[in-house]
């Protein structure tokens, strides 16, 4: 068997191309601002991509770059004034932040009507309750990937690899929403081969290059990749050992060009999303 590839790159050009035609029949430029602390480089690059995104679709984007050393109470302050503005419907608060400030105090600041990455304890407790709210952008952008192949969800088995607030928890709870049959597996998970074997749904989010080997996939489950590693010689790698597992799926993420196009591209949608509930567009 040769898995057939969920091509990320394709499927986030669409809903971005969508997207760009919403927005341009409104009468308004929805507001995104991001937020960056410091010069991580790889946060430098993801906010680039970001802020370039959000302006081919048509926002008013901008981002917002504080120094390394700025204190904690100096970031809130910058939050507040968002929060405060109008014009303002999305702030992406990109992360990690430098150690002088916690970063559940920066995110408990938020808006939770203007937090895109859905982070905010507000917006998790209403996805939790299967409320609408704004979902964290790379689960919601796996949602839109499971869709999009043709994937059955609703009374699939599912695992859910790591449980991380900002994918694993959310991809959980997404997945329930739609009818999954659902293990959340971590750590502390016994034997994780056997496990995976049993799904028909496996999304690998656990920072681990290689983990998921190719006798883990049921013949002709699907795999999504949410993991990004970067090996020894610079090259980016998933959680999955692709080349095996390809042998057993049925369909299968790469990495890169899976999953990571769709979270900017729902960051997107988030925004406006944000925009319209705010304004009563």
């Amino acid at each position: 068997m040769t898995a057939r590839i969920i091509d990320g790159k394709a499927i986030a050009a669409r809903l971005r191309t969508g997207l760009a035609a919403r927005v341009a029949m409104l009468g308004f430029r929805p507001g995104l601002r991001v937020v960056r602390v410091g010069e991580d480089p790889a946060s430098v690059v993801y906010v680039r991509n970001k802020d370039r995104a959000a302006r081919e679709v048509g926002f008013d984007s901008a981002t917002i770059v504080l120094p390394e050393a700025t204190s904690e109470a100096e970031l809130l302050g910058v939050i507040a004034g968002l929060n405060a503005d109008p014009a303002v419907d999305g702030i992406l608060l990109q992360l990690p932040l430098p150690a002088q400030i916690h970063p559940e105090r920066a995110i408990l600041a938020l808006d939770p009507a203007k937090d895109v990455d859905g982070l905010h304890p507000i917006n998790a407790g209403l996805l939790a309750a299967g409320k609408p709210g704004l979902t964290p952008c790379t689960p919601k952008g796996v949602m839109h990937l499971l869709a999009e192949a043709g994937v059955p969800v609703s009374g699939a088995r599912a695992i859910v690899l790591g449980r991380s607030v900002l994918v694993g928890r959310p991809m959980g709870a997404l997945l329930l929403a739609a009818d999954a049959t659902v293990t959340m597996a971590h750590s502390r998970s016994r034997d994780l081969a056997a496990e995976c074997r049993r799904a028909d749904i496996v999304i690998a989010a656990v920072g681990r290059a290689g983990l998921v080997r190719g006798d883990w996939v049921a013949p002709g489950a699907t795999v999504i990749d949410v993991g990004i590693n970067r090996g020894a010689d610079g090259k980016l790698t998933g959680d999955v050992a692709f080349a095996e597992s390809a042998g057993h799926a049925g369909a299968i993420t790469p990495v890169p060009g899976g999953v990571g196009p769709m979270t900017i591209a729902c960051l997107l949608e988030n925004t406006l999303e944000a925009a319209l509930v705010r304004r009563g567009a």
